[in-house]
C-alpha cells in the first residue's frame, strides 16, 4: 500500500515529483532530471511512470559485488539493474544505463523477478547497477513479493532520496549498500546534482530501521580524495550505531571525467587512516588489497572471511546460535558483525 505522496499535482497542469530532493516541477510530456518519472502530454495532467517495470539488465552476481562483505558472504543474488539516475556524476562507472533512457531492455513484472531468483536458488535480489529508488513503485511491488516468498531485498543507491519514501522502501530492505560519495555540500550539489544532508539522513535512517548497512566512496583524485575529506566520512561512519563497513573503490576515467585513475598506494594509504577509527575498511577495484579484503574476528583476530578478487572463503564462520542473526566466529564462538 502506498504511504507517502510521491507525485504533487500543481497549477498549469504540472507534477511536482516529491520522490528525491530535487522535487522536480514536471510540465506535460515532459520528465524530471531522472528521466523516467514524468507527466502526462494532456490537459489534465497527472504522473506517469511509463518505465515500471523496465529491466536494463539481469544478472546472477557474487553478493560481494555489490559490494556487500558482511551481508550472506560467498552468495550468490539476483541482481537487476534499470535506467535513468537522479545524479548526474561526470565520472559514472555506468553512465550508459544511467544517463540514458533509450537503451535496450526487457519489461518484467515483479512476479517475473521473484520467480527468476527463486528458480535460480539465489537468496536475495538486488536493485542496482543504476539508480533503483527512482523506481520507487515498481521496487515496493517487487520487493513486498520477494518477502513473502522468503527472499532477501538489497538496494544499492546513491540515497539521494527523501525520508518519508525512504521509510517506505527501508521496511522492506534487507541490506543496502549506500553510495557517500563525497562529504563536500559543494561537491554534491555543483558537481553531481545531488544533497549531501539527504545522503546522511538516508544513511542514519537505514541503519535507524535496521537494514544492514555498508557505505562505498569511489576515491576520485582531486575531488574527494583530500585527507580533511576522507577523515570527515570516516568520522561520520564511525558515529553510526554498529560496526558499518566502509568500502573505498578506485576510480578509472570514464564518461566525462579524465583524471587519472585512483593510484592504488594512496588508497591503500587511505585505508589504513580509516581503520584508526573503523573497525572494517576494504578496498575496491585494485589488485593485492591483502588484508584490506579480509574479515577478521574483532575477539579472537581470526580470519572470518578470506577473499581473493570475488572468490570466497568462509571457513571461519559458524552458524548464529538461536535466533541470532550474526554468525560466530568458528575459532572462538564471539559473535560476528557478518549477517548471516
Amino acid at each position: 500500500m502506498q504511504t507517502a505522496p510521491r507525485f504533487f499535482m500543481e497549477d498549469g497542469g504540472l507534477v511536482r515529483c516529491g520522490l528525491c530532493p530535487r522535487r522536480c516541477s514536471i510540465p506535460g510530456g515532459g520528465f524530471g532530471i531522472c528521466g523516467v518519472r514524468g507527466c502526462a502530454d494532456n490537459a489534465s495532467g497527472g504522473a506517469v511512470i511509463p518505465f515500471y517495470g523496465f529491466i536494463s539488465a539481469l544478472s546472477l552476481d557474487p553478493v560481494e559485488k555489490k559490494p556487500l562483505y558482511h551481508f550472506r558472504p560467498g552468495t550468490e543474488i539476483l541482481s537487476i539493474g534499470f535506467a535513468g539516475c537522479n545524479l548526474r556524476c561526470p565520472f559514472c562507472q555506468n553512465w550508459r544505463i544511467s544517463q540514458h533512457t533509450g537503451i535496450a531492455g526487457r519489461r518484467m513484472t515483479p512476479g517475473e523477478i521473484v520467480s527468476a531468483a527463486l528458480r535460480d536458488q539465489s537468496p536475495s535480489i538486488a536493485y542496482t547497477y543504476s539508480e533503483p529508488l527512482i523506481h520507487a513503485e515498481f521496487l515496493l511491488d517487487c520487493m513486498a513479493q520477494a518477502r513473502r516468498r522468503g527472499l532477501a531485498n538489497v538496494l544499492v543507491t546513491n540515497g539521494c532520496i527523501n525520508t518519508a519514501a525512504a521509510q517506505e522502501l527501508f521496511a522492506l530492505t534487507d541490506a543496502a549498500n549506500i553510495d557517500l560519495k563525497s562529504f563536500s555540500s559543494g561537491t554534491y550539489a555543483n558537481v553531481l546534482g545531488g544533497n549531501l544532508a539527504a545522503v546522511l539522513d538516508c544513511i542514519r535512517l537505514a541503519v535507524a530501521m535496521g537494514v544492514h548497512v555498508e557505505i562505498t566512496t569511489l576515491v576520485v583524485p582531486g575531488l574527494n580524495d583530500s585527507a580533511e575529506e576522507t577523515e570527515r566520512c570516516a568520522d561520520f561512519i564511525a558515529a553510526l550505531p554498529g560496526n558499518i563497513p566502509w568500502h573505498v573503490s578506485a576510480y578509472h576515467p570514464d564518461y566525462r571525467w579524465n583524471a587519472p585513475a585512483t593510484d592504488p598506494e594512496m588508497l591503500l594509504n587511505l585505508a589504513e587512516r580509516a581503520r584508526e577509527k573503523l573497525r572494517y575498511v576494504y578496498t575496491g577495484n585494485i589488485a593485492n588489497s591483502g588484508r584490506f579484503s579480509d574479515t577478521r574476528c574483532l575477539h579472537c583476530g581470526a580470519v572470518l572471511v578470506r577473499r581473493s578478487g570475488y572468490r570466497v572463503d568462509t571457513a571461519g564462520l559458524a552458524p548464529p546460535l538461536d535466533k541470532t542473526k550474526h554468525c560466530r566466529c568458528a575459532a572462538c564462538g564471539g559473535e560476528t558483525d557478518i549477517t548471516a
